[in-house]
């Protein structure tokens, strides 16, 4: 009796493929305004107060991370701050922003395009 095998990974990508298209793909959504709203509901409930006062600390925290890329002086503080943005942005549910700091991750240290879209994404939200 013969067994057949059946390579898979030939067809499957690696996680940090996936997350290259889906970035490409973020890219060309639509800005969301209510996604971090819609996500601290989830977490929190109905709560107003206490959603307002998340939503607050996860821009204070935004704000302090894109300071830190704006002063980065090498690869490694560049990319360390561009992944700590990047998991904020994942813990609110802040995909586009996630997906720009995950292209700040992996382009050069203070990356002037990448740079004005992190802001712009920061101050849309």
């Amino acid at each position: 009796m013969s067994r057949i095998y059946h390579d898979s990974s030939r067809n499957q990508q690696s996680p940090q493929q996936s997350f290259k298209q889906l970035s490409a793909k973020t890219r060309a959504m639509a800005y969301d305004p209510g996604a971090i709203d819609a996500t601290l509901a989830a977490a929190v409930g109905d709560e107003p107060g206490l959603i307002a006062e998340l939503r607050e600390a996860f821009l204070e925290g935004a704000r302090r991370s894109f300071a830190s890329l704006r002063t980065a002086d090498t690869n490694e503080s560049w990319t360390a701050a561009a992944l700590r943005l990047k998991g904020l942005a994942a813990s609110f549910g802040a995909v586009r922003l996630m997906a720009l700091a995950n292209e700040a991750a992996e382009s050069k240290p203070r990356d002037a395009e990448i740079m004005r879209k992190i802001n712009r994404a920061i101050d849309r939200l």
